[in-house]
């Protein structure tokens, strides 16, 4: 009998360990690549809604609950993505802080809407995630088509009479970047020399640099992440191939020149303008900077989905994703660290604006448009 007991109570403890968290905590799934090639831009996840949590917490809460954050890791892979959401399922978290790449958002997506789970992401921009209209998925990030359409301009203006090639890794991200910039060009009266894929995760891309050394690209425009982006960059300086690197916002890390090293001078990329400008940011950067740690990329955005949620959470007075979307969707301004926000009906960041950015000795900073 004393065995028995003895077991059970073991049982019960295990049971309570394994809960995302107490009655009174209200749990947020922070999830995205926390390892594989694009671990940066998970790290940033983590990191930025960590802190929010926390200054959260010490100034009271949410409707007298306490914000507890789990992390979860997708690895940017899509069945990997869907395992991780009928995990959250199953552990009944309402929230998502995530997921950062399209390819693994898109199909995570789909989980928790039919789950009544609200996910809003902090760095997904393909338009499919928000088009399918699923009341409690929402982005607090530009999307691809605005981003496409904001460079592809620019890029048309600034190299004129140039042989422009854009490139892509496959992915519903850098496809879809890759291909909105592509029909922008165009509409613009110019055709690319090039367009193409390349299979990301490889460490040797000499015979794509070949092939754009070929069709005598001067300019490529390259939808993908940072690694295949700085391999690209540095082995093309290795067969002495000058061109003109041009992306989106996946390359605003340090992690970038960490893999193209000087040969990732002079590249360009469009990111949102940089949150750590923003008024409302200040404290929050004086507070990362404190701790030795530089709140780039992503990790304002994931900051402010936090807030974004706690704030809707606040104006439902309700912990229903249901009544918290059409909360944050009512047309009012919410307060971030990114600054004042809003969301259209579909969940999308409404009026967005970008940087031009350009990496100069191991740095980026924005240039004049």
């Amino acid at each position: 009998m004393q065995k028995t007991l003895i077991l059970t109570l073991a049982g019960v403890a295990l049971a309570f360990a394994a809960m995302p968290g107490r009655a009174d905590d209200l749990t947020i799934a922070v999830v995205g690549p926390m390892t594989g090639p694009v671990a940066t831009i998970g790290e940033q996840q983590k990191r930025g809604a960590e802190s929010a949590a926390r200054f959260i917490n010490d100034a009271g809460g949410v409707l007298g609950k306490k914000i507890k954050i789990v992390v979860e890791d997708d690895v940017c892979d899509p069945k990997q993505a869907v395992t991780v959401a009928n995990r959250i399922v199953a552990n009944r978290i309402k929230f998502v802080a995530g997921h950062a790449c399209s390819g693994a958002s898109i199909p995570a997506a789909d989980v928790y809407a039919e789950n009544n789970i609200m996910m809003i992401s902090p760095a997904s921009s393909n338009p499919i995630l928000t088009e399918k209209g699923n009341p409690t998925i929402m982005r607090l990030y530009p999307r691809d088509d605005a981003q496409g359409a904001f460079i592809a301009p620019w890029i048309a203006s600034h190299f004129k009479g140039k042989k422009i090639a854009v490139m892509h890794d496959k992915s519903a991200y850098g496809r879809g970047l890759a291909t909105v910039v592509k029909d922008k060009l165009n509409a613009a009266g110019i055709t690319e020399v090039l367009f193409d894929g390349i299979n990301a995760g490889e460490k040797d891309y000499g015979a794509v640099v070949s092939k754009l050394k070929s069709v005598g690209a001067e300019v490529v425009y390259f939808g993908g992440y940072h690694t295949e982006a700085g391999l690209i960059r540095r082995q093309a300086a290795d067969q002495a191939y000058s061109m003109t690197l041009i992306m989106g916002d996946s390359i605003a890390t340090s992690d970038y020149w960490a893999v193209s090293g000087p040969a990732g001078e002079g590249t360009i990329f469009t990111f949102p303008t940089d949150p750590r400008r923003s008024p409302n940011a200040v404290k929050v950067v004086e507070q990362f900077k404190a701790q030795n740690y530089d709140p780039e990329g992503f990790t304002l955005f994931s900051y402010a989905v936090v807030q974004t949620i706690v704030e809707g959470i606040k104006r439902a007075n309700s912990d229903d994703p249901m009544k918290v979307a059409k909360a944050l969707k009512d047309g009012q301004t919410i307060e971030t660290v990114l600054g004042p926000v809003q969301f259209d009906q579909k969940g999308d960041l409404k009026d967005p604006h970008f940087d031009i950015n350009l990496w100069h000795a191991g740095q980026y900073a924005p240039i004049p448009n």
